[in-house]
């Protein structure tokens, strides 16, 4: 991997994490694209591509900064005042949303854990995957699109409705789903509103991608020195900075439009790669 590689995966990623169209995809594609993937690299890809996540990590951490602040103190004051379970009903907003993201992020812990040696394999860098993921989740959130009555509001999110987003989360895990695209997914399921289901998809995508990465980044550090340690910096660095414009443009976006651009451009995209893979254009 060379500096300019790095700069353009790293806006790749930035680009592609947050909005419904899966940065594991187009991480893999462009990887494939500069031959940085092969069975020899499998493990210090599955790190870089972990890792790069740091970035867009300290994007979304950046831009929630104020209401991960709000969080923290108002759940520090509510359990102090009201207690643990008889008094949550008293709770805030924000103390229950920080509940519900730690709720939340528990599917993703355990179907991770499970499912570590399938992530590091071929599996996940096989482009027929990806393409059919592409296509799948796609159908999915043109159905969710369909019967969602788009009303609820974060306020009155509930216990059973982080975890169902959450466990949707867990099956980003495929690539070419998403983690974004299955999470909105699943709200706009649960009839939330568009800026609703990106939010708290964003909150929930917190403590998932920062131990993703620090996990990876802890327990494969010899590949991520093979692929330099200066082009990791690089790709992360711009990964935060191109993330943190992602997330303001997607929410201003969701506002006043649907999702059904995204779901043009999966189903576009998984066409073209298997139409690539069918000529031989492109590897399994």
């Amino acid at each position: 991997m060379n500096l300019y590689q790095a700069i353009v995966l790293g806006i790749v990623q930035g680009l592609t994490e947050f909005l419904p169209i899966s940065s594991s995809a187009h991480l893999t594609i462009a990887g494939k694209l500069f031959g940085l993937i092969s069975p020899a690299t499998t493990e210090s890809w599955t790190a870089f591509m972990a890792v790069i996540q740091l970035g867009t990590l300290i994007a979304v951490v950046a831009y929630f900064f104020k209401d991960l602040l709000r969080m923290a103190v108002s759940l520090k004051n509510d359990w102090t005042t009201h207690g643990v379970l008889n008094g949550f009903k008293h709770y805030s907003l924000h103390s229950r949303l920080g509940l519900f993201v730690v709720l939340g992020t528990l599917p993703m812990g355990l179907i991770g854990l499970g499912m570590s040696k399938v992530v590091h394999s071929m599996f996940t860098k096989s482009t027929t995957v990806i393409a059919s993921s592409l296509i799948g989740l796609a159908l999915l959130l043109w159905l969710a699109e369909r019967v969602a009555s788009h009303k609820r509001t974060l306020e009155v999110l509930t216990w059973w409705d982080a975890l169902i987003i959450g466990t949707a989360q867990a099956m980003a895990l495929i690539p070419g789903s998403s983690r974004s695209g299955t999470t909105i997914t699943a709200g706009l399921f649960l009839n939330f509103s568009r800026e609703a289901a990106a939010r708290f998809s964003f909150l929930l995508s917190i403590p998932a991608i920062g131990a993703s990465g620090l996990y990876e980044l802890a327990t494969v550090q010899k590949g991520i020195g093979d692929l330099g340690i200066a082009n990791v910096a690089a790709a992360t660095l711009v990964s935060a900075v191109v993330g943190y414009a992602s997330i303001a443009w997607l929410l201003r976006f969701l506002l006043v439009n649907t999702t059904l651009s995204f779901v043009v451009y999966r189903i576009a995209l998984g066409v073209l790669l298997l139409v690539l893979l069918s000529f031989g254009i492109m590897e399994f």
